[in-house]
């Protein structure tokens, strides 16, 4: 059925009526890879597909691998001027304001001369 408005082509009328039927959809292992009436297989093979989006890129679900060292949660207090600069560039803020603490962690090492670990003691 044609949408004179240029639409769906979906026949909306057939589809309400086959829900309210609640009847078995009829399946050949031909049509796909799971019998649709059988809840279990469907769940299964939900969990194992891959989601494409519309430019055929495959979307992963949860996070993955650890691919780096895993970093700490903690609890930190932060100005807001501080806050609102890393959050204005949008998703991914923690993430670069680890790399900052990062490169003024590495300027910090270049920069402070190692001092021997007993010098340490008798500085206290």
């Amino acid at each position: 059925m044609t949408s004179s408005r240029g639409g769906s082509r979906t026949d909306w009328v057939r589809v309400k009526k086959d829900i309210r039927s609640d009847a078995p959809i009829s399946w050949t292992p031909e049509d796909g890879p799971c019998d649709p009436n059988d809840d279990a297989a469907v769940e299964a093979w939900w969990k194992r597909a891959d989601v494409v989006d519309a430019a055929g890129k495959v979307i992963r679900r949860g996070r993955g691998s650890q691919k780096s060292p895993t970093k700490q949660r903690i609890t930190i207090r932060l100005s807001p001027d501080v806050l609102d600069h890393f959050r204005s560039g949008g998703k991914g803020w923690q993430s670069r304001m680890d790399v900052a603490l990062r490169e003024l962690v590495k300027r910090k090492r270049r920069t402070t001369p190692k001092r021997h670990p007993s010098s340490r003691a008798s500085a206290r």
